[in-house]
């Protein structure tokens, strides 16, 4: 088969379409004609070499995928999958390929209404939202949520999950045109967080309370203002480091108003962690995209050998939702 393999650590052009072994699904796994996969962050950071995969993991990018089954591995009899199967599936590692080995828990079948190219935008976001705003968060009906980085492809999926779910949301982007198509999406506050101070405007919109979720993607640099922004008894999600590892913390603040801060990641969870969160994902999500309340949103799609491309304008940030490389 081909895939696209790292060459080296460094910037795009390290991305080469190669000639590799075929993988073999291991005990629990199924094998997957790769139809299409996404591009995330990890890649990126992947890539640059500061995001190696786990231990075990395939060594090429691509943190989910979709496609159809091609073979059953051992173990996986009586699992409800078949041979020709159209699925998608959330990834370790391995989905910049034609072929990638699956553990049977992390697959999903492809939601009524989506085509088999846009499920490939699904797994990753919808679990990474799914079990952090659900799971951890405990987001409920008539709270309000904060999500930044509104355009990606987490944030375009958080929107629109969270207003199914009953909360009113917030976002910050760092363009007009990315807070007009966060509105498009059911945001109720669009903050330019180029132009304003987001805890401030988060204040404002809540009549001084804050909000009582906040989903992050920055880490270090957002610590001191989300704090600020949380409403007493708020929880302050972290699902990413563009800002940095560390900043200075107030305990004081977050005594007073019994706030929580907690940081969560998916790829190193183990195997059966991820078949829970997947399962819950495919009985609380999945209607939701049947039924139209949430879609996905793709911005580019470009064949699998252009993935250099798709990670320039990833790294430009100039895109909102997802990017979809097919095969």
């Amino acid at each position: 088969m081909h895939a696209i393999v790292i060459s080296e650590p460094g910037d795009a052009d390290v991305l080469v379409w190669s000639e590799v072994p075929d993988p073999v699904p291991d005990l629990g796994e199924v094998l997957v004609d790769v139809r299409a996969t996404a591009v995330n962050r990890a890649d990126v950071a992947q890539r640059q070499g500061t995001y190696p995969p786990p231990p075990g993991a395939s060594e090429y990018p691509g943190l989910e995928c979709s496609g159809t089954i091609a073979e059953l591995g051992p173990g996986t009899e009586g699992s409800g999958w078949s041979v020709g199967d159209e699925v998608c599936a959330l990834l370790t590692g391995g989905g910049y390929a034609e072929r990638v080995a699956v553990p049977v828990g992390q697959l999903l079948p492809v939601p009524r209404g989506v085509s088999l190219v846009e499920a490939a935008a699904l797994p990753e976001v919808a679990c990474t939202v799914w079990s952090n705003l659900c799971m951890v968060a405990d987001l409920r009906p008539g709270e309000t949520l904060l999500v930044h980085g509104g355009g990606s492809g987490i944030g375009t999926f958080a929107v629109q999950f969270a207003c199914a779910l009953g909360a009113r949301v917030i976002v910050t982007a760092g363009s007009e045109a990315k807070l007009e198509r966060c509105r498009e999406l059911g945001a109720a506050v669009a903050i330019n967080y180029r132009e304003e101070d987001f805890a401030a405007r988060v204040k404002d919109a809540t009549g001084g309370a804050g909000a009582d979720v906040i989903l992050d993607i920055m880490g270090g640099s957002y610590l001191e203002s989300n704090v600020r922004s949380l409403a007493v008894g708020g929880r302050l999600v972290i699902i990413g480091l563009m800002g940095g590892r560390k900043a200075e913390l107030d305990i004081g603040r977050m005594l007073v108003k019994r706030l929580s801060v907690q940081a969560t990641t998916l790829r190193s969870r183990p195997a059966e962690e991820k078949a829970r969160i997947v399962a819950g994902v495919a009985g609380q999500v999945w209607p939701l995209l049947a039924a139209g309340s949430v879609r996905p949103v793709v911005d580019h799609t470009l064949p699998l050998h252009q993935a250099a491309a798709a990670h320039r304008i990833m790294e430009s940030s100039a895109h909102v939702g997802k990017l979809v490389l097919t095969v």
